[in-house]
């Protein structure tokens, strides 16, 4: 792997991840910050209490979208044995700019859109085979923060659909450790589920009122 082009990509990954596509959308509309209303956090999900449904959706695509593009552009255009490593290192920058944007003082949202989009270009069918589990938990609890816990659990199996070890170990490591930083940055989400006290999908969010 080239050092000075795996910087470039990575430091391009960033910039793109880190765009705060839920902030901005939110300011415009609203007038408003939106890491002072819901949960406080930057994306989709607090997006959409505040907006509602519609709005949440389009910042999600364009969240994942933030983590998709950059990992199909690097393995189309950096064909051979080490595109997928550069990709990979595309998509771990992507999440890790949506999850701490230097534009916010590097408080983002939880990479689960952006960490879909990554995983799509990557390992679509595991996306696909674990998706509807994903739609499943939410619809029944109600808890996005649940589903999108659960989902990234499950991901490490649904990859065997397609790859084997060892000759995908990495890519495998990769999976496991981009599911891994997913499940910890919803850690205080665990904790006020299992309380109680985490907001369900469809409550509307109150400014002054974020729960950490």
């Amino acid at each position: 792997m080239d050092f000075s082009l795996a910087v470039a990509i990575a430091f391009a990954a960033y910039l793109v991840g880190s765009f705060p596509t839920a902030y901005l959308v939110v300011r415009w509309l609203k007038g408003i910050d939106i890491r002072t209303v819901g949960s406080g956090n930057v994306g989709a999900t607090n997006a959409m209490r505040v907006l509602g449904k519609r709005w949440g959706i389009a910042i999600l695509m364009v969240d994942a979208l933030k983590g998709f593009v950059p990992v199909l552009l690097v393995l189309n255009h950096f064909p051979g044995s080490e595109s997928q490593r550069y990709a990979m290192l595309a998509g771990i920058c992507t999440m890790l700019g949506h999850a701490f944007p230097v534009w916010l003082r590097f408080r983002g949202g939880k990479s689960v859109a952006t960490g879909l989009g990554v995983m799509l270009a990557l390992v679509p069918l595991a996306v696909l085979a674990v998706l509807p589990v994903f739609v499943l938990v939410v619809a029944i609890s109600r808890y996005v923060s649940l589903g999108s816990v659960v989902a990234a659990l499950l991901l490490p199996a649904a990859f065997f659909l397609k790859h084997r070890l060892p000759e995908n170990i990495e890519l495998f490591a990769f999976v496991c450790l981009a599911c891994i930083f997913v499940v910890y940055k919803h850690r205080t989400n665990i904790k006020r589920i299992l309380t109680g006290e985490e907001s369900r999908l469809g409550q509307t969010a109150i400014a002054g009122n974020i729960k950490e």
